[in-house]
């Protein structure tokens, strides 16, 4: 296994570019399926889940190659079969249960793993596909699904889902007859996915917003999409300026959906300007405490909440962070404790009082937004700050230590 070394105390300057979203990626990746012509996707991320997508896929029976940021997929004879040692590590794998019950109607999909965040459960998803004339059992860890032909329904979610939101889109775009989706995710990932489905010819109207209605097509044409540019790790390098009290230019940001992150350290104290060059960020002064809860799309991402946990640690005043989407994601707190941060937890709730200087110690990372925080503790830091178990950070971001060392920081890959 491996881990990062930072020696910290170093203010960030220069240039980022922004890669493509894992998160908008790998759905588009899953619409692939529905597919009946060749596709191309460009702008997409060199990531571990973008492989193990990949690898799933051609299990399914859609050759997939990756090379230099683009897959392009060939449709074949579709297999059924999402298995276990595929599946285990990375919960995105469950999205191509719509898809396989809407081309080929059926599917067998062994429940998700992934990070370690919670229940996050995927009734929802059933409950939806149900609906729309799929039949479900669970048998030996494994989701097992068929279907006829699914048809349009009115779906109402007990409460948003982007996962379940996305699922129901991709199955609903080859269903026959209209499906209204009520209460479902905003999330600009799910409006990437509805223009990629727009751009092969399916139907559907108000993504974007929280009732999306789609008219079943007969099949998809193919094309080719570039993938949407990932506004955490856009919003991860915004808090590095900041927290290392430099300035960097972010090449490709999506500042429209970054506005909640971009208000929140704007109030903190940075200064962060959009440009016809990029997204400019800078911190000019001392950082000011802040609270915020976490919130589905147009909310406070609850991918941003350790992150900015981090840059509160360094702020004047008190902070609290309230998390409203996910049990169990504090798990960094005991790490950035480590570090000499003056956090209090009580059940949702952290409360943060700023210090003066953080020290580098061993921290161990427990999943992917809560190792970015980390690294950005040790680039701030004084001292040298050990990372372990980054495998979770290589999930999500692409070539971070590259990325950050490109604009000073000093940071090295080693082996445990």
């Amino acid at each position: 296994m491996d881990k990062l070394v930072i020696e910290g105390g170093v203010p960030l300057t220069g240039g980022i570019e922004v890669s493509g979203s894992k998160n908008a990626a790998l759905p588009i990746l899953f619409a692939c399926i529905l597919l009946a012509e060749p596709v191309t996707i460009t702008n997409v991320p060199n990531l571990r889940d973008i492989h193990t997508t990949i690898k799933l896929l051609n299990m399914l029976g859609c050759t997939c190659e990756y090379n230099d940021h683009r897959v392009q997929v060939q449709p074949g004879n579709l297999l059924p079969e999402a298995p276990y040692d595929l599946v285990r590590t990375m919960r995105a794998s469950v999205l191509c249960l719509g898809p396989l019950l809407a081309r080929i109607g059926q599917a067998r999909v062994a429940l998700p793993g992934g990070c370690a965040i919670g229940a996050r459960p995927v009734d929802q998803h059933l409950k939806g596909l149900e609906q729309m004339g799929a039949s479900f059992q669970l048998e030996e860890g494994y989701i097992i699904g068929r279907c006829r032909q699914l048809k349009g329904a009115h779906i109402s979610f007990d409460m948003p889902t982007v996962g379940g939101t996305e699922n129901l889109l991709m199955a609903a775009a080859l269903a026959d007859g209209e499906t209204v989706l009520e209460n479902a995710a905003r999330e600009p990932e799910i409006v990437d996915l509805a223009n990629f489905l727009r751009a092969c010819g399916a139907k559907i109207e108000g993504h974007g917003t929280s009732v999306i209605r789609i008219q079943g097509v007969a099949s998809l044409h193919d094309g080719e999409y570039p993938v949407m540019p990932d506004r955490i790790e856009a919003g991860t390098f915004l808090v590095a300026a900041g927290i290392t009290g430099g300035e960097l230019m972010l090449r490709n940001c999506p500042f429209k959906d970054l506005e909640a992150v971009i208000l929140k350290l704007r109030s903190m104290g940075m200064e962060i300007t959009n440009t016809p060059e990029g997204v400019l960020a800078r911190c000019a002064g001392p950082l000011r405490g802040t609270d915020v809860k976490t919130q589905p799309y147009p909310g406070f991402p609850t991918d941003m909440q350790a992150q900015l946990m981090a840059l509160m640690c360094l702020a004047e005043g008190a902070s609290v962070v309230e998390e409203s989407i996910f049990e169990n994601r504090f798990m960094h707190v005991l790490e950035l404790m480590r570090m000499g941060a003056q956090i209090k937890v009580s059940g949702h709730t952290a409360m943060v009082r700023g210090v003066q200087k953080l020290t580098g110690a061993p921290v161990m990372a427990s999943d992917l937004r809560a190792s970015a925080s980390l690294v950005l503790a040790g680039l701030a830091a004084k001292g040298v700050t050990e990372v372990r178990r980054i495998y979770h950070l290589d999930r999500g971001y692409e070539s971070i230590e590259h990325k950050l060392n490109a604009v000073g920081a000093r940071i090295r890959r080693e082996k445990e």
